[in-house]
């Protein structure tokens, strides 16, 4: 904003007007300047365009009439411009700023489904956005919601077919998440893949339905995305109940497998009475919370040799997924915090779950899936970038870690 139209706007502003009304001011005198540039351009551009007289056949004819378009600041009067176009022919003046039969801002659009996503259903949704920007806001019907919605269904079918042959995850936290829809015999189970890039930023790989128990609807998942470029990552983290370990063993070998610790806990102190679940629980937390692999497997032992005479089941649970659950020792310590457990997840999923809990029907399968890829989608704007970030491109190198720590090469 320059000078003159800084000055031109204190001169409008009248004293003691609330924040919001100087920013509606603000914004009206902006737009005004953007639509007069924006016509000014159109013009001079079609300048060449000439009647049979050899005069200018795009000239400027006043303005259409005034209309209101909702901001974040609230309403805003609007005159856009008018063009004429003297050959009697159709093109004429449209503003991009300001499109025909345009009532709120684009971040008003996307506000509407979003605030339908965190919970609020179609009937509340007029209230809360007439208290966010003013009694006279139109558009957030239930209707227009649903109308709105169908914009996701668009991004989710782009999204599902995107080329992933640009990306490097050097590691994929797998789970699934269940809804009260039918799907074939069973409720249907969203699957959600979230991976690792090459410097550290979480991404959303993959959103698809079916068992979360079934390793042929994990396969399905893992082909589709190795069949658009794909390439398998080094770590796959989840939990023990998953179909994906079965899924992963066939179609995508190389990958090795790490379950999650804070679900192994769980389902190891569930097979304990709860008079020793205090005593096992510190023991299970020294296993993995060991400085080496060596360390861990000694408190293993040790947990195995207290409990397992007398649980036989408990122990049991522990030691059948020995391997996957100490694998984490082969990668750099700075990523143990990451992926030792499904963490990762588990917080985006509670997103879900809080959204799932506010709407008691969740349609066909198609828009299910799109909720949950736009609540995910949303949530990832705030994750965080994995410690240690810069080891990554080792890890997809293959170099080799030992106990967290770069295992180097002898000197012959």
């Amino acid at each position: 904003m320059n000078k003159a139209t800084m000055e031109t706007l204190k001169d409008q502003v009248p004293e003691m007007l609330g924040l919001e009304e100087i920013v509606r001011i603000g914004v009206r005198k902006m737009l005004e300047i953007g639509l007069s540039a924006e016509v000014a351009e159109y013009v001079g551009r079609m300048g060449g365009v000439l009647t049979a007289d050899k005069r200018s056949a795009i000239v400027c004819n006043g303005f259409h009439r005034e209309r209101e378009i909702f901001v974040g600041s609230g309403p805003v009067p609007v005159k856009v411009p008018r063009t004429r176009n003297r050959n009697g022919d159709k093109e004429n003046f449209v503003s991009r700023l300001v499109p025909p039969y345009r009532r709120r801002s684009l971040a008003i659009d996307e506000a509407i489904p979003l605030l339908y996503l965190k919970g609020i259903s179609g009937n509340d949704m007029a209230e809360v956005l007439g208290g966010l920007f003013g009694p006279g806001f139109a558009g957030a019907s239930p209707a227009n919601v649903m109308r709105l919605k169908s914009v996701w269904e668009k991004e989710y079918e782009l999204w599902n077919s995107r080329d992933l042959s640009f990306a490097r995850y050097c590691y994929i936290w797998v789970d699934g998440i269940y809804f009260n829809l039918r799907h074939g015999d069973s409720r249907l189970c969203v699957l959600v893949v979230i991976g690792a890039t090459e410097n550290g930023e979480k991404e959303l790989v993959a959103v698809g339905g079916g068992y979360r128990e079934s390793a042929e609807s994990w396969s399905c998942i893992i082909r589709d995305i190795i069949s658009r470029g794909l390439v398998p990552p080094r770590l796959a983290i989840g939990d023990g109940s998953l179909g994906f370990w079965s899924a992963k063993e066939v179609v995508m070998p190389e990958t090795k497998g790490q379950r999650c610790w804070v679900h192994k806990t769980a389902n190891v102190l569930d097979k304990l009475p709860k008079c020793v679940q205090k005593q096992a629980k510190p023991m299970i937390h020294e296993i993995y919370m060991s400085p080496t692999k060596a360390l861990a497997d000694k408190a293993f032992d040790r947990f195995i040799n207290v409990f397992g005479p007398k649980y036989p089941k408990a122990a049991e649970c522990l030691s059948k997924d020995r391997e996957s659950l100490l694998n984490f020792y082969a990668f750099p310590a700075e990523h143990w915090k990451h992926i030792r457990t499904t963490n990762a997840i588990e917080s985006t999923f509670a997103t879900v779950r809080l959204r799932t809990d506010k709407t008691r029907g969740h349609g066909s399968m198609g828009t299910t899936l799109q909720m949950v890829f736009k609540l995910v989608d949303a949530a990832s704007k705030g994750w965080q970038r994995l410690s240690g970030h810069k080891l990554i491109p080792k890890v997809l190198d293959n170099v080799k870690f030992v106990d967290g720590v770069e295992a180097k090469e002898k000197a012959a």
